[in-house]
């Protein structure tokens, strides 16, 4: 269905991948993976024509009709979601809105008009040839949560999260056989992801699609796709099969190349020792042309590094950690919680979740004093030194400043090996340290937003959405720093990963102010909510 022929992309003189050469079958639904920069999204911006490679090209056939997830959330501003959602089928949308416009203001007694209105109803015809295109549009909405009011509404008048769900709803409304779909889990609550779930792996078409989340690539994935080694490889099976699999691959390729380099200093050393040496010439010149064959250079290094993430409070937590006291919140008329009543220990991992806009991060900006509740108290322990990560980083890490300047502005006594010591934990080496904040992206403020953390050695974090941007690598090692951190930890995530990883009590915030507080596992926690 769709397919790609010798397919190369570089940037200058750095190579992304080359000659890829690859099948994507129907039925099947691939995750495309790789660390943050190895050329996910534009592997995928080649596949759907928006890029043009550096050299090769794309064949789908001619038959297939594509989807491909819009990214920009207010393109739609203007239009109902109901209309947005309709937009999926474009040529259905255009004709649908022309018919009504005709049978409105048309003049029935001119031919043209009618003959445009019969070429108009073949359209539609084709398109929706069971005339189910209301009820399906609606089905689809109502399953995210927009009832029949919600569904007349512009975009212009709903949340961000929201719209991102409508933009989901328009890419899979027409069932499109060739499937695209690039991080479709940010932003969404978990019901939401389940949700996605279930509609991907019902898909009949070819899927595919880059996303970070481990679980969802688990639950929808048949075969990977992996952006490493400046090329890219199918896997058979879901993340953990390739997991395995790439693991013993990484290993032998390691090993391959400790003994070509090994060998190579060898022959170098010979070289060195002999060739002055009339009586070991031959010997000598026998081993140059040996070390000529040696290619090293084939055996390439992998993009993937892992970082170190390590939080070390400097200090522990006494007796009390945080009590928070009929805590109460409202916007206008709109009552987000009501009377609050928690006690956090100091041994407390929370996983903090619940639907988009129920006030997880409204609870976090008040236990950090950015928002006033309106009644209701929140009381630290005296021993406590917090540490924030908010949902909004990419838009505080800012400035001219470089890297090492903007950590160094949170701690101006601390030494100069500490400083690049967590930066170097981030994977920002010696000479990435130097560059601008501003030139900085997403993933690289997220990370430099945990290098933070890391230096002010807080005994009590509170991280509101902290794996947006984050690559699996740097997901996994986040969630290995939280169980092992000897500190207090509240924790909004949709990551289930990520929450299983750490969290010992959930806390979950419900519509209209209801709070479900559970001590225990993440997996424990969804066992008592099916009884």
């Amino acid at each position: 269905m769709v397919r790609t022929i010798g397919v190369t992309q570089r940037y200058g003189s750095r190579v992304l991948f080359e000659n890829v050469n690859l099948s994507f079958d129907k039925g099947k639904r691939y995750g495309l993976i790789g660390a943050n920069g190895a050329g996910k999204t534009t592997f995928l911006k080649i596949l759907t024509g928006q890029i043009e490679p550096s050299s090769g090209n794309v064949a789908i056939d001619s038959d297939a009709r594509a989807g491909v997830l819009d990214q920009n959330q207010f393109a739609y501003e203007n239009f109902t979601l109901f209309d947005t959602v309709l937009m999926g089928n474009k040529r259905l949308y255009d004709a649908l809105k022309e018919k009504e416009k005709l049978y409105a203001e048309g003049d029935f007694d001119d031919e043209k008009t009618n003959n445009r209105l019969a070429e108009l109803e073949i359209i539609a015809a084709e398109e929706d040839p069971t005339y189910e295109t209301d009820t399906r549009v609606a089905k689809i909405l109502d399953e995210l949560g927009f009832d029949e009011l919600a569904r007349q509404k512009k975009m212009s008048k709903i949340t961000s999260a929201e719209k991102f769900k409508v933009l989901l709803a328009k890419v899979l409304f027409p069932n499109p056989d060739a499937l695209f779909l690039d991080e479709p889990t940010n932003n969404l609550d978990l019901p939401t992801i389940a949700w996605l779930e279930d509609r991907l792996i019902r898909h009949g078409g070819t899927l595919i699609v880059v996303s970070h989340d481990r679980h969802f690539l688990n639950a929808v994935c048949t075969n990977m796709l992996d952006v490493d080694y400046k090329t890219i490889r199918e896997f058979a099976g879901n993340y953990d099969d390739w997991y395995i699999a790439a693991t013993m691959l990484a290993r032998k390729t390691e090993l391959e190349r400790e003994k070509k380099l090994k060998e190579k200093a060898e022959l170098e050393k010979f070289i060195a020792r002999f060739s002055a040496n009339a009586s070991k010439a031959r010997q000598a010149t026998s081993r140059q042309k040996q070390l000529e064959k040696l290619d090293i250079e084939a055996i390439k290094p992998s993009s993937r590094r892992d970082p170190s993430i390590v939080f070390k409070p400097n200090r522990k937590i006494g007796n009390e950690a945080l009590k928070v006291e009929n805590l109460t919140k409202s916007y206008g008329s709109r009552k987000i919680f009501e009377n609050l009543n928690f006690i956090f220990e100091p041994s407390d991992k929370v996983a903090l979740i619940g639907a988009n806009g129920v006030g997880k991060t409204t609870f976090c900006r008040i236990l950090m004093g950015e928002l006033k509740a309106d009644k209701g108290s929140v009381k630290w322990g005296e021993t406590v030194q917090s540490g924030y990560f908010p949902q909004d980083t990419t838009d505080r890490v800012g400035g001219t400043a470089t890297l090492y300047e903007w950590l160094r502005a949170f701690d101006k006594k601390a030494e100069l090996g500490t400083i690049r010591n967590c930066l170097g934990r981030m994977l920002f080496s010696g000479e990435e340290q130097e560059k601008s904040v501003s030139s900085a992206s997403g993933g690289e403020k997220h990370r430099m937003a945990l290098s933070k953390l890391m230096l002010e050695g807080g005994n009590f974090l509170v991280l509101d959405e902290p794996t947006n941007h984050l690559d699996l690598e740097a997901i996994v090692a986040l969630g290995e720093a939280l169980y092992q951190f000897e500190g207090a930890v509240i924790c909004v995530a949709h990551d289930r990963e990520l929450i299983d990883a750490f969290a010992n009590r959930v806390i979950a915030f419900g519509e209209n102010g209801s709070v479900i507080d559970f001590k225990g596992s993440y997996e424990e926690f969804q066992a008592r909510s099916a009884r």
